[in-house]
């Protein structure tokens, strides 16, 4: 279910946040589904639990997941993910945007790579 690449150069926690919410996302984490323990998934990723913490705190603060002492962390609906997400999100665009354009590609590419992103999850 996750995979971690211990040799890539960003940290593991950004990989496992990144992997947690493609699976909420796409519904495999179904809203409300209970996810593993921190010392669970600790253990099955043989990492520091103060990691697998780190990525449950940042993404509860984004609203991907929410917490309930006592019981663990759970997959929030996809409504209660945080607008400053959505924010984030659009900064990177356009960040990204501009440095492609800055490089010569034209805005004719990107938007092919945006149709093409959007068929490729309208084919799964």
């Amino acid at each position: 279910m996750i995979s971690l690449n211990y040799r890539a150069s960003g940290p593991i926690y950004q990989q496992l946040m990144d992997q947690l919410r493609k699976l909420i996302l796409s519904g495999a984490i179904a809203e409300g589904e209970k996810l593993p323990s921190v010392r669970e998934l600790a253990a099955q990723l043989m990492i520091n639990p103060n990691t697998i913490m780190r990525a449950y705190r940042e993404l509860e603060a984004e609203g991907y997941v929410y917490t309930l002492p006592g019981k663990g962390c759970f997959a929030g609906t996809l409504s209660q993910v945080d607008i400053g997400r959505r924010d984030q999100l659009f900064h990177t665009i356009r960040s990204a945007t501009g440095e492609l354009l800055s490089l010569g590609i034209t805005p004719e590419e990107i938007q092919a790579i945006i149709t093409e992103e959007s068929n490729r999850r309208n084919d799964s």
